[in-house]
């Protein structure tokens, strides 16, 4: 099967395969549209079983990255990258270099930044080649925290929705992940009261959050069956399909992973359920607001407001949903082509 027929592709305008012989680099950059300005979104460095696995990874993640920033109301595109290995073997200040030669032969088409197994001290390697890079630790930083106070945010929003209020205060949230922006995320919503069961492949992470946040920490399989209001998934994508949803109480998915939805058929089967779901590529958009923050020269105070606009944007989605009676992804991706659809028609006048 060729690119152009893979079930991900969703006209997606390049995609770059890039392997350097002396480092190992294995990596796909994809742009998917630059509409709206400049493709941005981050690295991520994952084991993938296999180069298919990482191919619809970084197409369906480069897909959302543009609809991320539309309905941020960013000046940018939308573009992903995926960098092929276990991340405590092959890292290396070289092979982060031969990435950003790479990135640099793109011409600014695509913009990087952290993700999953990415740090500010590996991008500053990218950024000795290349200086389409973000989150760069002397200018914006980790995006991390911009995205577990949007994520935050719109689990309020959602909160609102299907219980009446959104205060967080006595709801009982499955946190699954706690990364860096888990962690924070699970932080904000202890503080406001909460009740938190959490689970992650690393054993210290939920000790901390044991210690720090009062969790109950769980089995990696256990989480999706609690009887809890919100399920938050903070990990890796996919993680709502047809096994989990025979498991899931919840009435609320939220949370900050991308690509949370198997398919895009699984939209409508958790709306069939009676759970509301806040569409990955809104409530995360946190990060990409903050990384946009240092190419734009926005504030801390505008970039503070365009965070917390999420919540806001997350409150028309489930609106528009509950009064069209139609799933909050859909309504979602509906939104966001319909920014696109305007800048292109400008474009041409």
């Amino acid at each position: 099967m060729s690119l152009f027929e893979h079930q991900e592709f969703d006209q997606h305008e390049q995609v770059v395969f890039c392997h350097d012989k002396e480092t190992g680099l294995k990596a796909i950059i994809a742009v998917h549209d630059t509409t709206l300005g400049p493709s941005l979104g981050g690295t991520r460095l994952w084991d993938y079983a296999s180069s298919a696995e990482a191919l619809t990874d970084v197409l369906r993640l480069s897909r959302g990255m543009t609809y991320k920033s539309a309905l941020a109301g960013l000046p940018l595109g939308g573009g992903k990258a995926v960098i092929i290995g276990d991340a405590k073997k092959i890292k290396s200040a070289e092979l982060f270099r031969a990435y950003g030669r790479f990135i640099n032969t793109l011409g600014g088409r695509y913009i990087t930044a952290e993700d999953v197994n990415i740090r500010t001290s590996d991008i500053a390697h990218v950024a000795e080649e290349t200086d389409f890079v973000a989150g760069t630790a002397e200018k914006a930083g980790d995006p991390s925290p911009h995205t577990a106070l949007g994520t935050y945010l719109g689990l309020k929003a959602a909160a609102k929705h299907k219980f009446g209020a959104d205060d967080l205060n006595g709801v009982s949230i499955a946190v699954q992940g706690l990364g860096a922006v888990g962690y924070d995320f699970a932080a904000y919503c202890a503080k406001e009261g909460a009740k938190l069961y959490v689970t992650d492949i690393n054993e210290e992470a939920c000790q901390r959050a044991a210690d720090e946040l009062n969790a109950t920490v769980v089995g990696l399989d256990d989480i999706y069956g609690l009887d809890v209001d919100v399920y938050a998934p903070c990990a890796l994508g996919a993680t709502i399909n047809d096994d989990t949803l025979g498991q899931i109480k919840a009435k609320i998915i939220a949370g900050s992973a991308n690509n949370q939805l198997a398919t895009p058929a699984h939209d409508k089967k958790v709306m069939d359920m009676g759970i509301l779901y806040a569409p990955d590529y809104v409530i995360n958009g946190g990060g990409v607001i903050h990384v946009c923050s240092e190419a734009a020269n926005m504030s801390r105070e505008e970039t503070d407001k365009r965070v917390r606009g999420i919540y806001d944007t997350l409150d028309t989605i489930f609106a528009r949903s509950t009064a069209e009676k139609r799933p909050t992804g859909e309504i979602a991706d509906e939104l966001a082509r319909e920014v696109i659809a305007k800048a292109k028609a400008a474009k041409q006048k």
